[in-house]
């Protein structure tokens, strides 16, 4: 994991350089700061675990899953996606290959679940089809995005189904809400594509480049900053951008185009990514 700063330099990383990490750390994909910033929490996509690390620290506080051991018993995970922990503790994931998602108390006690352990199909929340989101709103609810059908679900805070949309995109992933009925959703695909949609289906607004430098290809996840730009993880182009919704076009890049690497500025694709508001920089980190 790395914390980038806007003048493109690497101020910190997990595990830090020549660290070892204290429980194994591979594949890692999306990584989200937890209420507060005092940690982050981290899903293995296909080691089959989830792990909550201290920030700035760096020390691991809590994990769940068997390390390269897929499975649906309690403890296990299978091609675990998009961990967030909510504000009173529960760890919430995507567990795409069981097609559920699960609530996980701090204990590790599953506490609620949504979808059928091994049941592939839509018709939430009591069935869901390879769910590979599952985004917080702030009154509890949960937006769920479904890789099967391109369904986008919103359950509400009680587990009762508000509404479902077919996005239009080959593979919806990590739907993102933008209040006032708008949907910012990634189309994970070559070439791929960003969208906002309303929760009745219509694009609003979509960049999606066919070819040139600008083309996505892959792009797993999509959010607005602040400021209103659109930052995305271009995975198989190994980047980060930031796009100017106005202007349709690339202002900003981490990762040299195409080009995987580990140095300094390079990044080897890049799966998942959260924003860190510079209000809670931790003044070790700052220049």
């Amino acid at each position: 994991m790395l914390l980038v700063s806007a003048n493109r330099h690497v101020v910190w990383r997990y595990p830090a350089p020549g660290g070892q990490p204290a429980f194994p750390f591979h594949y890692d994909d999306d990584t989200f700061f937890t209420p507060g910033y005092r940690a982050i929490v981290s899903n293995q996509e296909e080691q089959q675990t989830v792990q909550v690390v201290s920030f700035p620290r760096g020390r691991v506080l809590w994990h769940y899953g068997q390390p390269s051991n897929p499975g649906s018993a309690p403890g296990y995970l299978h091609t675990p996606d998009d961990a967030y922990v909510l504000p009173g503790g529960t760890r919430v994931v995507a567990d795409v290959g069981n097609c559920r998602i699960l609530f996980v108390a701090p204990s590790k006690r599953i506490v609620r679940q949504y979808g059928t352990t091994g049941v592939c199909r839509h018709d939430p929340p009591r069935y869901l089809d390879a769910p590979n989101g599952d985004t917080p709103l702030a009154d509890g609810s949960l937006l769920v995005t479904e890789i099967g059908g391109s369904w986008i679900d919103l359950i509400g805070p009680t587990g009762r189904l508000r509404w479902s949309v077919q996005a239009p995109a080959s593979y919806p992933s990590d739907a993102q809400w933008l209040g006032r009925g708008r949907i910012l959703l990634a189309d994970y695909h070559a070439p791929g594509a960003v969208l906002i949609m309303t929760r009745t289906g219509r694009v609003l607004w979509r960049y999606g480049p066919s070819s040139g430098p600008g083309m996505l290809n892959h792009p797993s996840l999509a959010f607005q900053l602040p400021n209103g730009l659109i930052a995305v993880n271009d995975d198989y182009r190994h980047r980060v951008v930031i796009i100017d919704p106005s202007r349709n076009r690339i202002v900003w890049q981490y990762g040299h185009t195409d080009v995987p690497g580990t140095a300094p500025g390079y990044l080897d694709t890049p799966d998942g990514m959260d924003y860190l508001p510079a209000s809670h920089i931790p003044a070790s980190l700052r220049p």
